[in-house]
């Protein structure tokens, strides 16, 4: 069996897309070659349901409800996020040191006291 608890799978009915489901259980049926598949439906509100469907219907073969046509599709994982790589950073030393330069001559020294707002 392909399919497994923990799986998402997109429900079709009538050959059209109806909703995600992901797989809770799959318990064996007292009827050989069927099994019980516990859904739990992704939608406000969640709901779990339990079908009981044969192995190559869990796979995604289309099988029957009511009349209906009906269909499983596994969906594939996701796939891990590939990591980002950031160009380092200068660090505030390396910062002051690249960006400032001494200026000609020497040094204005400013006095406070004469600053001050009156």
């Amino acid at each position: 069996m392909i399919t497994r608890p923990g799986d998402i799978v997109l429900i079709h009915q009538g050959g059209k897309p109806m909703i995600h489901a992901r797989v809770e259980e799959i318990l064996a049926d007292h009827k050989p070659g069927w099994w019980h598949l516990r859904l739990l439906i992704l939608a406000v509100p969640t709901q779990e349901l339990t079908w009981i469907l044969r192995e190559e219907y869990i796979d995604g073969d289309e099988f029957t409800m009511g009349g209906v046509a009906m269909m499983l599709k596994r969906l594939a994982p996701p796939r891990p996020a590939e990591p980002q790589t950031q160009e380092p950073r200068e660090t505030p030393s390396q910062a002051t040191t690249q960006t400032t330069e001494p200026a000609p001559g020497p040094a204005k020294v400013l006095s406070l006291t004469t600053r001050r707002p009156k």
